[in-house]
């Protein structure tokens, strides 16, 4: 969804919106701007008309240069609306290089698109969709709107920059709101104080940018609003259905939430009776918990359920028994009245769900930092936390989906900010195991057998529990970094535990694996595991280095030569200690074999711009070290 705002007159009773007539002849577009840039922002009036506690209006208008091929993505309108959001009027105009107007946007020529996924049982999701489609450049398109919001539980943030290779020549942010109405505010990259006025009955507040130079991509880069203009707004009081509530702080938006789903933790008799069925003969919480976590996954599945406030508000626990399935909200409630029931405290938990760990503002209490709900067990030594959406996860373990990140526990005395745990490069092993025979003609026969855990197998844990074993076989005759090769068997496990572990065996052949000239063979001994990791202009590096979730791999790989080969040369051995990580490889002859060991540790962590020379030294040490050759050659007849 795009980030919004415009003008309005306030002189008066009625408000009308103004939007000033703009020239967008590309030549106008100031120099400096120019450089590194596929999209050039124009200009972009944002207004937020808040009524009161429950009510506002939305008032945007952009126009966006695309400067090339590389921008075309920015030049696809997309509104979502829903229940509490209403899109009450869009305009469009495609205009050409010289600011010439080409094209208007007719009624008829926006989509109205469903955002329900597959796995959706009921969502009043919706987008308006359009794109000019035009492939002349550079090209100008320019939309306004107008959204109702019914509710105001969160509100529209402004990042001005909104990509890479993205370039603002004017943007402006301009929040109205009651005098009595506390609004919320957090800045980023934004010297100053918001503008501020007052007119009638009106608090005014103003953001405004100029001429921001395009972005160049980083890797590693920190969260996009650590490093370009940011200003995320909030409400102090809000109103959403009916619902009142307050977010100053969380232990106030916890309260919210625990007296929006208050009394939905009732089971049927049935239900009950299960559950001590299950449990009261059970010596310990931990195994009554793990009993009861396992019929919840036995017994239900995840459906999707988001219409209007049920975007929030769970089902009860007497539909989800009956019906056997319910959202993140309707499991996640559904387990804590299971172990409610056996007596064991637990948590309602709201969390920021996605792949490595997601930004988080500790110290702005609101909605839109949350998007998936789990439970908190705490225990006397430990804390077990439960993902309810899964019917294969083991007991404890969160998975790089909700591991290393703030979570919100909510109860009857409101919320608290909480921690989950962190899965370090120990917890994180891949250890590989590979025998393998080479022939005279370069080609590859080996048997590989791979032990994958915590967050390493993550990937894989879900394409297993997802496709059929055919599709599996599929996927991994394109998954693997070798030119040409055949999978002949492929059979996986798993080893269940608070770090589970997949274990893959394959057994493959490579036809060309081996550069063959005159009498030499070529072989990378580093059959599978080699990285790709590179960062470029590292001595002009601006932002910092976010290193993403530790692990370690462990390499073990056996060459058999072909008969009448020996070893010409064989790669030195290398050892590097970072603070970035580690990595030793050696080679060493034995009778008719090579044997290649690897060891790689990365760290997670921060690093200044400063370190960005040392760390691409590492990564390209790495990089040639693993495709280092062993060069065999024929012997003599004797």
């Amino acid at each position: 969804m795009r980030k919004y705002v415009v003008l309005m007159l306030l002189n008066t009773g009625c408000q009308f919106i103004v939007f000033a007539q703009n020239n967008y002849d590309v030549k106008l577009i100031p120099a400096e701007l120019l450089p590194h840039a596929n999209v050039v922002k124009r200009i972009e009036e944002i207004r937020i008309d808040i009524k009161d506690a429950g009510k506002a209006m939305l008032y945007s208008k952009y126009a966006l240069t695309i400067m090339n091929a590389a921008g075309d993505n920015a030049a696809r309108f997309s509104e979502h609306y829903d229940q509490l959001i209403s899109i009450q009027s869009i305009n469009g105009i495609l205009y050409d290089a010289n600011g010439k107007k080409i094209k208007s946007l007719k009624k008829s020529d926006v989509q109205d698109i469903s955002g329900t996924s597959e796995s959706t049982l009921a969502d009043d999701d919706r987008y308006k969709s359009h794109n000019f489609n035009c492939k002349i450049y550079p090209y100008t398109i320019e939309y306004e709107t107008a959204i109702e919001f019914t509710g105001i539980f969160y509100l529209p943030s402004w990042l001005p920059v909104e990509d890479e290779n993205y370039a603002v020549e004017k943007s402006k942010l301009i929040v109205q709101c009651p005098l009595e109405y506390k609004l919320r505010f957090k800045t980023f990259n934004y010297s100053k104080e918001p503008q501020t006025s007052t007119v009638k009955q009106w608090q005014v507040y103003e953001w405004a940018v100029e001429k921001l130079p395009a972005i160049e991509e980083e890797k590693y880069a920190p969260d996009w609003y650590e490093i370009t203009p940011a200003v995320f707004l909030a409400p102090a009081d809000f109103e959403i259905q009916h619902y009142t509530g307050n977010m100053t702080d969380w232990k106030g938006f916890g309260k919210f939430i625990y007296a929006l789903n208050k009394g939905r933790d009732k089971l049927p008799e049935n239900i009950k009776l299960q559950v001590h069925a299950l449990t009261d003969k059970l010596l310990s919480p931990k195994e009554k918990i793990k009993v009861l976590y396992e019929y919840l996954q036995k017994n239900t599945h995840y459906i999707s359920i988001q219409l209007g406030i049920g975007g929030w508000q769970t089902f009860d626990a007497g539909y989800v028994a009956i019906k056997g399935y319910g959202d993140c909200k309707a499991l996640s409630n559904y387990m804590y009245s299971l172990l409610k029931e056996a007596n064991i405290k637990s948590y309602y938990t709201l969390i920021k769900a996605g792949e490595n760990k997601q930004s988080f503002l500790p110290d702005f209490p609101s909605a839109n930092q949350f998007n998936h709900i789990i439970v908190c067990v705490p225990q006397v030594t430990d804390t077990i936390w439960l993902e309810c959406t899964s019917q294969t996860l083991t007991m404890g373990y969160l998975s790089g989906f909700t591991c290393n990140r703030n979570a919100l526990l909510v109860d009857e005395s409101g919320g608290t900010l909480v921690h989950t745990p962190e899965y370090n490069k120990t917890d994180n092993l891949q250890t590989r195991k590979i025998i393998a025979f080479i022939s005279t003609e370069g080609k590859l026969t080996a048997t590989i057998n791979t032990k994958y855990r915590a967050q390493q197998q993550d990937d894989l844990h879900g394409m297993l529990n997802a496709v059929s074993k055919e599709r599996v076989g599929e996927i991994l005759k394109t998954q693997l970094n070798l030119p040409s090769y055949d999978i002949t068997n492929f059979d996986y496990s798993d080893e269940k535990g608070p770090l589970p572990v997949l274990n893959e065996m394959l057994e493959l052949t490579a036809n060309n694996f081996c550069t063959i000239s005159g009498k030499r063979l070529f072989i990378t001994p580093n059959i599978l595991n080699k990285t790709f990791s590179k960062i470029t202009d590292a001595a002009t590096r601006k932002f910092d280095i976010k290193l993403p979730a530790a692990f370690t791999d462990i390499d073990s790989v056996e060459i058999n030569m072909p008969a009448g080969y020996v070893p010409e040369s064989i790669p030195a051995n290398i050892s590097l200690n970072t603070k970035f990580g580690s990595y030793n490889a050696s080679s060493k002859v034995s009778p008719g074999k090579i044997i290649y060991v690897r060891n790689l540790q990365r760290n997670h962590g921060r690093y200044p711009p400063a370190d960005a020379v040392a760390l691409a030294d590492f990564f390209l040490r790495i990089y040639n070290a693993d495709r280092a050759r062993v060069v065999l050659i024929k012997e003599e007849s004797k």
